[in-house]
């Protein structure tokens, strides 16, 4: 039984950064944003009904969904985003589940930006939330992002606060001094989700023995 862990954090909180040190450990990751990109390229079955819904202006040079056209759309009209979520949201987990069944890890990390904006995922069996002051979201997602002051906030507005993130975390990453301080708290969680991986999986081993399962020794 592989462990499956949810990471999370509001925009510009280092998300990406703290997964990529999960990689650097041999930990496999699943964004969920880089699923929602595939399900939305070309020749995709949602793609034509996105297309039909908000018309040709969200598309760029080459006929492919602009993201960030499509996102200012759906910002504007929330009839429009319940929309996109319930057509796409299904498609992002199906994609989730194929790539779980690839794997053999003692334990996996899913990116979910919207975790704690979304319907609960009965997936996640732990949940980390990478934690930093909103200056640092502001100045982490303008640089990365390029977007208007006013976009940010209005993204910013629609997530949940930051003390709603904490209280539902298992375990918080801080991200609010130099990349070593990063390193060294990813490092220790490492380590516990290895040993609540194997302790999961001894507990499901004895289990199985206990119910004839598996054969005796």
């Amino acid at each position: 039984m592989m462990l499956i862990v949810g990471l999370t954090g509001g925009i510009g909180s280092g998300k990406s950064t703290v997964a990529a040190l999960f990689e650097t450990l041999n930990v496999p990751v699943i964004d969920t944003d880089q699923l929602a990109r595939q399900v939305v390229s070309d020749g995709q079955p949602a793609v034509s009904r996105i297309i039909s819904r908000f018309g040709n202006s969200i598309l760029d040079d080459n006929g492919e969904i602009n993201r960030s056209r499509l996102r200012a759309l759906v910002f504007q009209n929330s009839a429009d985003r319940i929309w996109l979520e319930q057509l796409l949201h299904p498609l992002i987990r199906q994609e989730i589940l194929t790539r779980l069944k690839e794997l053999s890890s003692p334990y996996c990390l899913i990116i979910i930006p919207l975790l704690f904006e979304t319907t609960p995922n009965p997936l996640l069996q732990h949940i980390v939330v990478v934690d930093t002051s909103e200056i640092h979201q502001y100045r982490r997602a303008l640089r990365r992002d390029q977007l208007p002051l006013a976009q940010l906030k209005k993204i910013m507005a629609r997530q949940v606060s930051r003390q709603h993130r904490l209280a539902g975390a298992d375990d918080v990453i801080y991200n609010d001094r130099d990349i070593d301080y990063l390193t060294k708290q990813v490092i220790k969680l490492h380590e516990k989700f290895l040993r609540m991986a194997n302790f999961a999986k001894t507990t499901h081993l004895l289990s199985q023995k206990k119910t004839g399962l598996l054969p005796s020794p």
